[in-house]
């Protein structure tokens, strides 16, 4: 973990200095590519799952729906205000990078240690466990499926996406395409089914749709918590800005695409839920697509399973080419082992980083220990959100004179860090529990390693030796910044 130099040791970069053209990552990511990202992570398993949780703490239809448009409007706030940091901060890492420029290294350190040890492959196990429940489902008819077995498709599907991810940028963003064409697809067979309930008199449900809505502050809270799950990635675009082409213009064109356009199909597909079932079925359904598949579909209802076993695939492909990233930018920086900052000298991408949120995510997977942590992790998600937007409006009113090729009137991200401030306090405030106090002493245990490793640069010897090593056996050497 030592502070990268511009001029690294002849060890690690004798045989880069000799090429006529420093290592970088590619720049292979365009707007259909970039619309593919933000969509085909936000459109996991949330929406085939998040359903009736919703309508479970607002009470009612109409109440659930304007939740889901809600969410939708928040991410598209924070989305547009995050669009704007990444014309003015032109470098990849999301928050971390963000953070880190703006408030400096011990908040960005934070950050990273939590995100990369704890949030990323969290998140990326939840849902590719989610991706094998719905994988192997078929072949346990009538009965549910061995924990073993679930957890071994897990791991193939995070070993799959390490190969896919460490090869070749285009192939990973290739597979990101053709699966957000599956899962819009899909989506698109839950609305048609719905508009045609709805044409044949299905409507029951939309009577007195507001009545028994609840005003519980923290239940309204929770509930934008299980929305908001469904719509987590509408800032994934921001971890990849080295890699666009074009980010300056391809940033906030993506965003303005793919967001509305998930905000739409969300509540078009929420209105065809309550469309196929009434508010008590759809409350009692332990997997809401599922259901709505065996009432509309009738003998063709596997093909709901198939489709969220796609999405969640492609979902946890695009935790996973973000996710990595993080890692990969926090090493550059010097905050993480510099072996992760490096990139393959063939392949050209952070391979190292990618294998280390590979195994983190296995680890995860193969204990078990995490599905509480991953329920709150709206919590440390929203705190680091509210920390990024609040430094963009220190932007904003102290250092104007800035260049940006893209703006957002400064009532945008002040609402979204109220919602922030909010999300994070409203759980606090309405049921405290024990697990927030531990996470948040987690976050803080940081403290106990960047002082001594990050702050007065004492590192082991052997991390040298360890490093020299790594790099020649995974063929890795350091990079340089994308000069966008």
């Amino acid at each position: 973990m030592r502070k990268r130099k511009t001029t690294d040791s002849p060890h690690s970069s004798t045989d880069v200095s000799e090429r006529k053209e420093k290592l970088r990552l590619k720049q292979e990511v365009g707007l259909i590519s970039g619309v593919s990202l933000i969509a085909g992570t936000m459109i996991g398993s949330g929406i085939f799952m998040s359903p009736e949780w919703v309508l479970h703490h607002m009470r009612s239809p109409a109440s659930s729906l304007l939740i889901w448009g809600a969410c939708g409007l928040l991410a598209m706030f924070g989305a547009l205000s995050y669009a704007e940091l990444g014309t003015i901060i032109k470098e990849s890492g999301g928050e971390y990078i963000y953070i880190l420029r703006i408030f400096g290294s011990f908040p960005a350190f934070l950050f990273a240690y939590t995100s990369v040890i704890l949030v990323r492959p969290a998140g990326l196990a939840a849902v590719c466990l989610s991706f094998a429940e719905y994988a192997v489902a078929p072949f346990y008819p009538g009965c549910s499926s061995p924990p073993v077995v679930i957890k071994c498709a897990a791991a193939a599907c995070i070993l799959l996406l390490t190969i896919v991810n460490c090869l070749n940028v285009r192939l990973a963003t290739s597979v990101m395409n053709v699966f957000t064409a599956a899962k819009l697809l899909a989506l698109l067979v839950i609305v048609v089914g719905g508009l045609v309930l709805l044409t044949s008199g299905q409507t029951q449900s939309f009577h007195n749709a507001f009545q028994n809505t609840t005003t519980s502050i923290g239940a309204v809270g929770v509930a934008f918590y299980q929305g908001l799950w469904s719509y987590d990635g509408w800032n994934n675009l921001n971890y990849v800005t080295e890699e666009l082409k074009k980010p300056e213009v391809t940033l906030p064109r993506a965003v303005m695409i793919a967001i509305p356009l998930v905000t739409c199909l969300y509540l078009l597909v929420n209105i065809s839920y309550l469309a196929a079932m009434t508010p008590s079925e759809l409350l009692s359904s332990g997997a809401v697509a599922t259901t709505w598949g065996d009432k509309v579909l009738g003998r063709w209802a596997w093909l709901i399973s198939l489709f969220v076993a796609l999405s969640t695939f492609g979902s946890s492909n695009g935790t996973f080419f973000s996710g990595g990233r993080v890692c990969y930018i926090a090493a550059r920086e010097g905050h993480m082992p510099d072996i992760l900052s490096m990139a393959h000298v063939r392949c050209l991408t952070p391979s190292p980083a990618l294998l280390f949120t590979s195994a983190m995510s296995l680890i995860m997977i193969l204990s078990g220990n995490f599905t509480t942590i991953v329920n709150f992790f709206s919590f440390i998600a929203w705190f680091f959100y509210g920390m990024t937007i609040s430094g963009l409006l220190y932007l904003k009113i102290k250092k104007p004179e800035l260049p940006r090729s893209y703006k957002v009137p400064i009532i945008i991200p002040i609402i979204v860090l109220m919602a922030a401030v909010y999300l994070v306090l409203a759980p606090i405030i309405d049921h405290p529990q024990s697990e927030i106090l531990y996470i948040i002493l987690f976050i803080f245990s940081g403290v106990i390693l960047y002082f001594p490793l990050v702050h007065f640069k004492h590192h082991p010897r052997f991390l040298q030796k360890v490093t020299l090593y790594l790099q020649l056996f995974l063929e890795v050497a350091p990079t340089t910044r994308n000069a966008n």
